[in-house]
Parts: C-alpha cells; sequence; structure tokens
C-alpha cells in the first residue's frame, strides 16, 4: 500500500470525524436549549404550585375549627 493511499484513507476518516464532532455539537446545543425551555417550565409548575398551596392553607385558615373537624371525622370514616 502506497503511502499517498494511507493519506488519503487518514484524510477521509478525519473529514467524516470532522463532520460527526459538527453534528454533535448542533445535536448538544437543540438538547441544551430544551433543557433550559424545560427547566423554566418546571419553576413555572413548581411557582404555581407554591401559589396554590397558599391558596388552601389560606382557605383552610378561614374555615371555622368545628368544620374543619367535621371533615376530617368524615373522610376517615370513608
Amino acid at each position: 500500500m502506497s503511502n499517498q493511499t494511507q493519506i488519503d484513507q487518514i484524510t477521509e476518516r478525519v473529514e467524516r470525524l470532522l463532520l460527526r464532532y459538527e453534528e454533535l455539537q448542533r445535536t448538544n446545543a437543540l438538547l441544551s436549549d430544551q433543557v433550559s425551555v424545560l427547566t423554566h417550565e418546571r419553576d413555572s409548575l413548581q411557582s404555581r404550585l407554591n401559589a396554590a398551596r397558599a391558596r388552601v392553607d389560606a382557605l383552610l385558615e378561614r374555615l371555622p375549627e368545628s368544620a374543619l373537624h367535621a371533615s376530617k371525622t368524615s373522610a376517615g370514616t370513608q
């Protein structure tokens, strides 16, 4: 096998590696964007959940003690 043939084969392999590298860079960028979007969505949902919990807690505080006790008792007997 001649030196030129070996050089051509190495050149071809390097070119394929460079293409694969560029493809992986694009994929990584897309995945990073997706992680960012999902992180933002998770944070938003967490905030909404905390707000809903606060509203439920506020409603529970407004209930008379007797109604709260009755609801716990009826829930336990079902």
